[in-house]
C-alpha cells in the first residue's frame, strides 16, 4: 500500500441509540430545573473552578444529555460549589444541586446501582 503521509482519524460520531440515558433521566428526575438550561455559558464564564481547572459546567451538562459518561464523575469533583454560576443563571437553574445530582448519578452508575426510571 502507498503511504500518502496522512492517517484516518477515529470517528467522533455519537450513536444516540447506544448511549445510556439512565444518568440523564436520573438528573432530570432529581433536578428538573436542568431542563430550563439554554446553554448560554454564563455559568462557565463566572466559574471560579474553571479559572484554575478545565471545569466547564456547560460541557458537563451537554455530555450528560448526550450519554457521554466517560470521566464525568471526576469532572464534577472539580466544582467548588461556590454558587456563582447559580447567581448569574438567567433561567434560574439550580446549578449547585445540578452538579451534586450529576455526581451522585455517576457514582451510582459506575457502581451499577442506577435503576432505570
Amino acid at each position: 500500500m502507498v503511504n500518502f503521509g496522512f492517517t484516518i482519524n477515529k470517528s467522533t460520531r455519537i450513536d444516540y441509540d447506544q448511549a445510556s440515558k439512565d444518568v440523564s433521566r436520573y438528573v432530570i428526575a432529581h433536578e428538573p430545573s436542568a431542563l430550563l438550561c439554554i446553554g448560554c455559558g454564563c455559568c462557565t464564564a463566572t466559574c471560579s473552578a474553571g479559572q484554575f481547572t478545565p471545569f466547564n459546567l456547560r460541557r458537563i451538562q451537554l455530555q450528560v444529555h448526550r450519554g457521554e459518561l466517560a470521566r464525568l464523575e471526576q469532572e464534577t469533583e472539580k466544582c467548588m460549589l461556590c454558587g456563582k454560576c447559580q447567581m448569574v443563571c438567567p433561567r434560574g437553574v439550580n446549578t449547585r444541586h445540578l452538579v451534586m445530582t450529576i455526581h451522585k448519578a455517576m457514582t451510582l452508575y459506575n457502581r451499577g446501582e442506577l435503576k432505570d426510571l
